[in-house]
């Protein structure tokens, strides 16, 4: 027999152990590789969703789980790809259940969000802004991310379940700081077009930034857009958020 087809009724019986057992094995050892291969990602999903987790009791987590393990398609075994694929799993294949919290999808993906910026790469590129932005190039950092949601997902916790979206869109970064901690900021929303600009953008300097944030607001008088830009860029670059271009 074709090992690819083994190694495929392998596969379909350590999701799903209705299936016929795979030739030459026996269910003892499958079963002991069922359990090795669900366990390895219970414990990846988590560790990696951990508020998400705290919100579920243990049987409704595990069945959660198992309903990822069994239907979706994992292309990779890297625990960052796993994450990845859970929240693409929710989105586009999982139906939500009268137990799931309404902010499912959300709260999912800013915890994914979180080990994305933890596990960033430096940019050797990019460099920190030490002076007066001047003429140089302004970037988004590669360990910053801007993000919008619809719940107050920073604060949800076992305690804390929101029922119903803000009134207004919650605008956020998660960034990397110098000791390599994960930082959350809050952001208004003139700051937070400002970062999703830079972070779709090449080679913009403060003066373009400036003329394009002027043609979104004309009725701001012009030296005030100056002067509060840069103080808002003066204290992103102070945080790593911003950096300059190489």
């Amino acid at each position: 027999m074709d090992f690819s087809i083994i190694q495929q009724s392998f596969i379909d019986y350590i999701k799903e152990p209705s299936r016929p057992l795979p030739i030459g094995t026996e269910t003892r050892r499958m079963k002991v590789y069922r359990e090795l291969f669900f366990n390895n990602i219970d414990g990846f999903l988590s560790s990696g969703f951990p508020v998400l987790k705290s919100l579920y009791s243990q049987e409704s987590w595990l069945t959660l789980v198992q309903d990822f393990f069994v239907n979706h398609d994992c292309q990779s075994p890297i625990f960052i790809d796993i994450a990845q694929e859970f929240v693409i799993f929710l989105q586009s294949e999982y139906e939500l259940k009268e137990q799931d919290p309404r902010f499912l999808l959300e709260l999912a993906h800013y915890e994914y969000m979180e080990l994305v910026v933890s596990v960033a790469k430096d940019n050797p590129s990019q460099a920190h802004i030490s002076g007066s932005v001047g003429s140089e190039c302004l970037c988004l950092s590669d360990t910053a991310k801007v993000l919008q949601y619809s719940y107050d997902v920073e604060h949800i916790s076992e305690d804390y379940q929101p029922e119903l979206p803000t009134p207004t869109p919650q605008f956020f970064c998660l960034y990397r700081d110098s000791d390599d901690e994960v930082v959350f900021l809050r952001l208004n929303p003139l700051a937070a077009q400002v970062l999703g600009y830079l972070s779709q953008s090449e080679n913009v300097t403060f003066d373009t930034l400036v003329a394009w944030l002027h043609s979104a607001y004309p009725s701001m008088e012009k030296k005030i857009l100056i002067k509060g830009c840069e103080e808002m860029i003066a204290g992103l670059t102070d945080k790593g958020v911003i950096k300059e271009q190489g």
